[in-house]
């Protein structure tokens, strides 16, 4: 079956009865994965939509209901998979649905939650809502905080896996202080140096080379739930396992064995939760919910350099090596615990369950995720669309791994993914997180003023991810990226440079202030956008390919980091090694001015037409962009003139001016 027929028959929803009466084809000009139905609609269909831009591009949002409504109703065909259908057909597939896998339908349910699925923004108007019905949608626009307990269990699990994952990441740093000595690495040679990178990096080495390819086939088996029990058990014991090994030249291969095998507890999952939260919570929360992930890693980073400080001076107690390093990686196994113990009381991904079958299963699940059945039943039945439209059962794992790369939409969201992977790694973030001890004792510091600076590190990473969470969804990922990028590079230039400083005191306080301004600007930029980023922007039947890749890319860059930081260090010295990672902050800035398009407040299944733009045209497009931009936020210049925008963003002006949202398919790519 080629991709063009498959796609067509996955979009197929109606009964056969309705497939004749409105004749084979028509509308079908929204597709999986960005490609197009290829004359699919007739000639007046186009003219159809081209008289609805006209006209919902001059409709203003006050007074104008019944305009709006007929605008809302025409605009809304390319942008919701049901649209094209009439309110009542849509209605009679709900109930079909519901007898088809056994759903109970009293009250007819599912054909007014499949009703309000074909236009959920327009609530008011749909004639087979009841009051309640639409108090429940006026009460989930007003009021998106007023969640059930079940999903504050799902965020509260996946919160502390990401805890798992930060403390996972910082004990080395303060264990960075005695274990090589413990370990015959400690005489500063070129080979140690290597070693000791080795190490710190083993665990990701395994997520970049082994765990993360895993991710698909482990999600797949297990379901979302399990594989975050799973991985957050093998985190919690090799962390353990950690603190038990040999002292003397054999130590350092057993720890590199015991890190790497921690990999496989953090890369699969670091490509899971997130995935998982998307799927669990609803549209109007997924940007804040799913940020959850490095806000509490940074909790997590934070509790690593606490627990450094804690056992920094337990003496050996007879334990050959030292006990306190030990104590200090074993420790992060603590935050596994509290998961181990709250996932089971959270509902599966109901997405996970729909694409195995198990819809009974899936609607209980949902029951549980949202505050009103009614709501429960809309996301199930919209959910269930989009999975038969994307045909994710009838593609194998390699075929959606190809189409990752060879369909341009699935490319071009790969590469925004990829330039978030990567610059959130050569940001440097984690080359203070993982050496900010010997750093500041190269500085000047003593051990413990070294522990507790780093551990002030961690409290600005956590503290300042706050405001994100406010702003993600407001300002955008993209607009965070480029207003903290350069920052970023100018404060690692004064972190470097003051090792030039001569007066100690003067350099200490200089480093500080540095890392620290670099630390909170980290948080609400670079922290918290890649994975709410890259969860968002795959199209759903590769999306845990996806992450995975991601999530590859993401553990590569670091694993580079750790096991390179040593040596350069002793190579280029602080201000060369500093510099280096600020010049590539530089760097990213005009990577994600060029080619990272904005992804704030669109479904999950609505980038198709953002990521379907070549990224050519997308670059030229910002490049005809960048004067205009100076003028505004460098000379405040005001009513400066700009080439008009890109179709879709061009849609995104519209809702803003309060009008009706009108997306075009020029661009999309046929096969």
């Amino acid at each position: 079956m080629t991709p063009l027929a498959r796609t067509r028959h996955a979009g197929d929803l109606r009964t056969p009865e309705q497939w004749n009466a409105r004749g084979r084809g028509a509308g079908c000009y929204k597709v999986a994965a960005g490609r197009g139905c290829a004359a699919a609609s007739a000639p007046s269909d186009a003219g159809a939509m081209t008289e609805t831009h006209a006209t919902c591009s001059g409709v203003s949002s006050r007074g104008a209901s019944d305009n709006a409504d007929k605008c809302d109703a025409r605009a809304s065909d390319t942008e919701n998979a049901l649209a094209q259908w009439p309110e009542d057909e849509v209605a009679a597939m709900g109930r079909a649905f519901a007898a088809k896998y056994g759903l109970p339908n009293d009250e007819d349910i599912f054909g007014r939650a499949a009703a309000l699925a074909r236009a959920p923004r327009r609530f008011g108007t749909i004639g087979l809502l009841t009051e309640a019905d639409r108090a429940a949608c006026a009460e989930e626009v007003e009021h998106p905080w007023r969640i059930p307990r079940k999903l504050v269990h799902v965020v509260a699990a996946s919160a502390m896996s990401a805890a798992v994952q930060g403390m996972d990441e910082t004990v080395i740093n303060g264990a960075n202080l005695f274990y090589p000595k413990a370990l015959g690495l400690g005489g500063g040679t070129v080979r140690e140096d290597w070693l000791i990178g080795l190490v710190n990096g083993a665990p990701y080495l395994c997520c970049a080379v082994a765990a993360c390819w895993l991710t698909d086939w482990a999600n797949n088996v297990l379901g979302r739930k399990r594989v975050i029990f799973v991985t957050c058990f093998l985190s919690g014991l090799f962390c353990l396992l950690q603190g038990v090994g040999p002292a003397g030249p054999a130590g350092w291969r057993y720890l590199f064995a015991m890190r790497f095998l921690l990999g496989f507890g953090l890369g699969i999952k670091s490509a899971t939760v997130n995935v998982y939260l998307a799927e669990c919570a609803p549209k109007e929360l997924r940007g804040i919910v799913c940020m959850n992930w490095q806000a509490f890693t940074a909790f997590g980073v934070m509790w690593g350099y606490v627990a450094s400080l804690v056992f920094y001076r337990v003496g050996d107690a007879g334990i050959g090596g030292g006990l306190n390093w030990r104590l200090m990686l074993a420790s992060a196994a603590l935050p596994a615990v509290f998961v181990l113990f709250q996932l089971p009381h959270c509902p599966e991904s109901p997405r996970w369950l729909m694409g195995k079958g198990r819809y009974p299963e899936a609607y209980a699940a949902l029951l549980q995720l949202r505050k009103h059945r009614l709501l429960a039943c809309r996301d199930l039945f919209y959910q269930h669309v989009l999975l038969v439209q994307e045909s994710t059962l009838q593609l194998s794992y390699f075929t959606r791994l190809k189409e990752i790369f060879t369909v341009r939409r699935n490319r071009n969201a790969f590469v925004a993914a990829f330039i978030c992977a990567f610059m959130q790694q050569f940001c440097a973030i984690n080359v203070i997180a993982y050496y900010s001890s010997v750093i500041f004792l190269q500085a000047g510091f003593s051990e413990i003023a070294s522990l507790c600076s780093s551990l002030g590190f961690g409290i600005i990473n956590t503290v300042f991810a706050i405001p994100a969470y406010f702003m993600i969804d407001r300002f955008g990922r993209r607009f965070l990226l480029l207003s903290t990028l350069p920052w970023l590079g100018v404060f690692l230039l004064v972190t470097g440079f003051a090792f030039w400083i001569k007066d100690t005191k003067a350099s200490i306080g200089v480093i500080s202030f540095g890392i620290y301004i670099f630390s909170a600007i980290y948080s609400f930029g670079m922290g918290v956008v890649p994975f709410v980023y890259a969860g968002e922007v795959f199209p759903l039947y590769v999306r845990a390919i996806g992450s995975s890749l991601f999530a590859v890319v993401l553990w590569g860059f670091n694993f580079i980091l750790a096991l390179t930081w040593p040596s350069m260090l002793r190579a280029m010295k602080p201000q060369g090694a500093f510099g280096f990672y600020a010049a590539w902050n530089f760097i990213g800035y005009f990577l994600v001015y060029f080619f990272l398009p904005e992804t704030k407040q669109l479904t999950l299944e609505e980038l198709d037409e953002v990521f379907s733009v070549p990224l050519m045209k997308r670059a030229d497009y910002y490049l005809s962009q960048m004067w205009p931009d100076f003028q505004e936020t460098v000379l405040r210049k005001k009513n400066v003139s700009r080439p008009p925008p890109l179709e879709y963003e061009r849609v995104q002006l519209l809702d803003s001016a309060g009008s009706t949202r009108k997306p075009s398919f020029d661009h999309v790519e046929h096969v």
